[in-house]
């Protein structure tokens, strides 16, 4: 059976999901990580710090998902490879030195508390840009 081609753009069929569920992490992150080094910084200022970066990782991966394109496509790859780099990390951190994570945070435990979507969300980003990068076409060679 041939393969189906590409969507047209990363914000179609599931895209516009993996969209949605950004776009909420991004909100539920920066809300988070606002408060955490507002109000209990002293606490554990690297798990906070950690947060607000988790915050802008979801803010650039769903403006560069939202905006498509080959440069956006590569964009969002990035995030989403950064995203699950740091929650995998962040995640075995969080287990292996607690006293680091005194209070939950976006990656910590692989994400538990907001239900294991920071674990999962960017394994589907990145299985949806995969198509997107697979199908562009090589780019035209310089007239000389």
């Amino acid at each position: 059976m041939p393969e189906s081609p590409p969507p047209a753009h990363t914000a179609t069929g599931p895209g516009r999901v993996i969209i949605a569920l950004y776009a909420v992490m991004a909100l539920a992150a920066t809300g988070r990580s606002s408060v955490q080094i507002a109000e209990y910084f002293g606490r554990a200022p690297l798990a906070y710090v950690l947060s607000a970066v988790a915050a802008l990782i979801y803010l650039v991966a769903t403006g560069a998902i939202i905006r498509g394109g080959r440069r956006a496509v590569r964009i969002a790859t990035a995030s989403c490879a950064i995203e699950l780099a740091g929650v995998l990390a962040i995640g075995v951190l969080s287990y292996a030195v607690p006293r680091l994570f005194p209070d939950k945070t976006v990656w910590s435990h692989f994400g538990s508390g907001y239900g294991y979507v920071p674990l999962v969300l960017p394994i589907l980003g990145l299985w949806w840009l995969r198509r997107f990068r697979t199908s562009a076409p090589a780019p035209a060679a310089a007239p000389e």
